[in-house]
């Protein structure tokens, strides 16, 4: 069975610098932001990648950082939740976009701003033996459904809820066409005890921090670096996570490592830290 790196990578929708960054004599632009990415992954070599808030110009300044490094990437496109996959490990089998519901029944306001809430699903055949497998990477609903927060919108776990339940029927419709296990990851917004994921834990799915047989790192991989400025990495706890790796239906033991990669050039990056498997499925 194939040896997989898999990672869920939310890049920070920035296109362009910004006027505090500016002010500090720092670019927080697409073009020079996507050389830290491309070396990131040079320094890691995941094979698939879920991309999340990945603008049309941050992909298009991403494949040409990668190329120039030598990194030979194909990408699947849709807005914003890209999926990146090395070529010489994998063939795309088949693949379907899902656009979350803008609106939800019974809550007032937009429950996805830009589109950019969604599912892109991706079917792989493994080069190395043939094995398939089914990854779904996600960016769920953002606000909070705590009244003393600042982003408080009411409704906003019920929309995750309903996002991660439309994921999960879809990619179990792949999963039985395709007779596969399946990885489900990206930026899903709440923590690990909160609903959304524990609906995804009762549909079957496993979380890969959960599992893993050597390694599971207990951070939770989010910082601030946003058009204000940014701040360094500290470690929160583990359950405090919002971007999150579940299988399902995958071999007992197939997760060896999951960790979260923090150097300390990363900081002027994004606000998510990547995360990623080491699996055999």
């Amino acid at each position: 069975m194939a040896k997989l790196r898999i990672m869920s990578n939310n890049i920070w929708n920035m296109d362009d610098n910004c006027e505090v960054w500016r002010a500090l004599g720092e670019d927080c632009s697409a073009e020079v932001r996507m050389k830290g990415i491309a070396r990131v992954y040079g320094e890691l070599r995941p094979g698939v990648v879920g991309l999340q808030e990945a603008s049309h110009k941050m992909i298009d300044c991403l494949m040409t950082e990668l190329a120039a490094v030598g990194l030979r990437y194909a990408v699947q496109w849709t807005r914003f939740t890209s999926i990146l996959y090395r070529p010489d490990l994998f063939e795309l089998l088949d693949s379907e976009y899902l656009l979350y519901p803008v609106t939800m029944e019974g809550y007032e306001g937009c429950f996805n701003d830009g589109r950019s809430k969604s599912l892109n699903v991706a079917v792989f055949r493994c080069k190395e033996d043939g094995h398939v497998f089914v990854l779904g990477n996600t960016h769920l609903w953002w606000k909070s459904s705590n009244p003393a927060d600042p982003s408080f919108q009411r409704g906003s776990d019920e929309a995750r809820v309903l996002q991660i339940g439309l994921a999960s029927g879809l990619i179990a419709k792949y999963q039985k066409q395709y007779a596969g296990p399946a990885v489900f990851l990206g930026d899903m917004n709440c923590g690990y005890r909160a609903a959304p994921v524990q609906l995804a834990l009762r549909s079957g799915f496993v979380h890969a921090h959960d599992v893993a047989t050597e390694y599971a790192s207990e951070e939770n991989g989010h910082h601030y670096c946003y058009p204000s400025g940014h701040k360094p990495y500290v470690p929160q706890p583990f359950v405090n996570a919002i971007d999150h790796i579940l299988l399902r239906d995958a071999p007992k033991d197939a997760v060896r490592r999951f960790d979260r990669y923090t150097p300390d050039y990363y900081e002027t990056l994004s606000d998510h830290y990547p995360v990623y498997i080491d699996a055999v499925l």
